[in-house]
């Protein structure tokens, strides 16, 4: 190789294979790039310590790190983690660098903002390839051994000495100490790449961080392991929507998914130095439904929006069929968990986590009842910031929340429910497809159907992946057609609008969830009273 020239060897070494196929432009607008991370040390609390997060695209993504691209890093997700009135999280990676390229750029100002006390998290290595000494000229030698390269960079013609993946922690170790500051090395994040046995590659990297940590006596957290058996234990459909546009950059899924793995990883080391950060840490623990568990009774779990939980107050207030669950199940024999919530679409339940506490909370012979739809036809950038994308589809696209300012990658109506089902068939448990139910809107001496649009949706969901459906929306609309005939005869049905129901109206739709029920072949069915 022109330019370059063995210390030890007299052969140049081959420099790590780029198995990433991914160009990261990052590097190409590093002015604003710069601008958006934080100045080194600035968010400092007082005497209070930083955490510092050192790492590429994966821990910090796009140029500003905002999600705008649809790609997150989790380091954006890490503080959630911490006790931020004891310490800063302050994420300084960039996407693009490399170890060796993050050690020359951007890790001396780091070093001179350590002070005694702080936390050094470093999980780097995913751009280690390339040429060693032209275009960006990044690339290290692989393993840990003491071998280094002298290079002359073409463009510039600047002259430079290359060490090993294991020679540029030990110089990142031994700067933290000098400082004061507690190192941490930590394996990579998984790739959406399978081995032949089915499972996700475990990059070389953590062996070599290992290896180091064991020889230089600093706390090691296995990320790649521990996020890759996440993924091991998915369906490839859900372990593919962790990823974004590529097979590396995570979306907003693989990205929190990853900053649990590293809390975890660090809550969960044994190794007696991480005592102080550990007590420094929060939020572990899953959150679940507050469920009291009987021996040998199934919890069935209903999720959805007013219409399922509302006021539910007295004879005089807006009730959600949820709310009187108790007169179609059998409560000697299954237990009613209402998790619905007044308000939300398939989208706004899931990012206000509350659909995690149901996931969390599923035990195999479970069941889960899925019915929204109301709220998913509203705005989806503004307002109340609930809509989801019409249809079934795998569609996706990134869009800026008019109050916040924020990004959201935004799915269809139908993805929402299809993760939702995927979620819960990964527990053991068995989802059920329930449609909205109708309004008390009427045109020609009929209630007003919408079995073009959600009805539709529903159905094309609960064929594609095989699940019961139960049709409320025409059960309790045929009866109203039948029974009333008009808006005004059906009004005694619902409470202050056309949507929401009375008590009576409550107490009919649950009826209809149980005549729609008994069609199914759904084992919930035995435990209808």
């Amino acid at each position: 190789m022109m330019g370059c020239w063995l210390t030890v060897n007299a052969q140049t070494p081959a420099p790590i294979a780029d198995v990433n196929g991914v160009i990261d432009n990052t590097p190409d607008s590093i002015g604003k790039a710069l601008m958006a991370r934080p100045a080194p040390g600035s968010t400092r609390k007082a005497n209070n310590p930083v955490l510092f997060l050192i790492g590429n695209s994966t821990m910090r993504n796009g140029t500003l790190g905002n999600g705008n691209n649809g790609q997150w890093g989790w380091g954006y997700f890490a503080h959630e983690y911490f006790d931020e009135g004891r310490i800063s999280v302050e994420n300084q990676a960039l996407g693009g660098m490399s170890t060796r390229t993050f050690y020359n750029k951007l890790w001396p100002d780091i070093r001179k903002a350590l002070r005694p006390g702080d936390w050094v998290i470093i999980s780097i290595g995913h751009n280690d390839n390339g040429p060693f000494d032209e275009g960006r000229a990044r690339a290290v030698i692989k393993g840990t051994g003491n071998d280094s390269l002298e290079v002359t960079i073409k463009e510039t013609g600047v002259k430079e000495t290359v060490y090993t993946y294991g020679g540029y922690m030990r110089k990142y170790i031994a700067e933290c100490r000098a400082a004061g500051a507690h190192p941490i090395l930590m394996s990579l994040t998984p790739r959406d790449a399978y081995d032949e046995a089915g499972k996700i590659v475990r990059k070389p990297h953590g062996k070599w961080l290992e290896e180091v940590a064991k020889e230089q006596r600093v706390p090691y957290v296995d990320l790649n392991e521990i996020s890759g058996a996440k993924l091991d234990a998915f369906g490839r459909w859900k372990e593919s929507y962790h990823f974004y546009k590529d097979h590396i950059h995570t979306s907003k899924f693989g990205a929190q998914l990853n900053a649990r793995s590293a809390a975890e990883g660090i809550a969960l080391n044994d190794d007696p130095q991480l005592a102080p950060l550990k007590a420094m840490m929060r939020n572990i623990a899953l959150v679940t439904v507050p469920v009291k568990r009987e021996k040998g009774k199934p919890v069935v779990f209903i999720t959805g929006d007013s219409t399922v939980k509302n006021e539910d107050r007295d004879d005089d207030s807006m009730w959600g069929w949820g709310a009187v669950a108790s007169s179609i199940f059998n409560e000697k024999k299954i237990t009613i968990a209402n998790c619905a919530k007044a308000g939300r679409s398939t989208r706004t339940f899931l990012n206000e986590g509350r659909w995690d506490q149901v996931y969390n909370s599923l035990q195999p012979g479970d069941y889960v009842l899925l019915q929204f739809g109301h709220n998913d036809i509203g705005p989806i950038d503004k307002d109340r910031m609930r809509g989801t994308i019409p249809g079934t589809s795998d569609s996706t696209r990134v869009y800026r929340m008019e109050k916040s300012g924020n990004y959201e990658l935004v799915y269809t109506f139908g993805w929402y429910l299809r993760k939702f089902i995927h979620d819960v068939r990964e527990k053991g448990a068995t989802p059920i497809i329930l449609s909205l139910t109708p309004r008390n809107e009427w045109k020609d001496g009929k209630i007003e159907r919408r079995n073009n649009t959600y009805g539709k949706w529903y159905r094309e969901v609960a064929e594609k992946e095989g699940v019961d459906f139960v049709d409320v929306h025409n059960i309790t609309a045929d009866f109203l057609d039948k029974k009333c005939g008009s808006k005004e005869k059906a009004q005694k049905y619902y409470k202050r609008d056309h949507t929401h129901t009375s008590k009576l109206g409550a107490l009919n739709n649950a009826q209809s969830v149980k005549k729609g029920l008994k069609k199914t072949e759904s084992t919930l069915k035995k435990y209808l009273k």
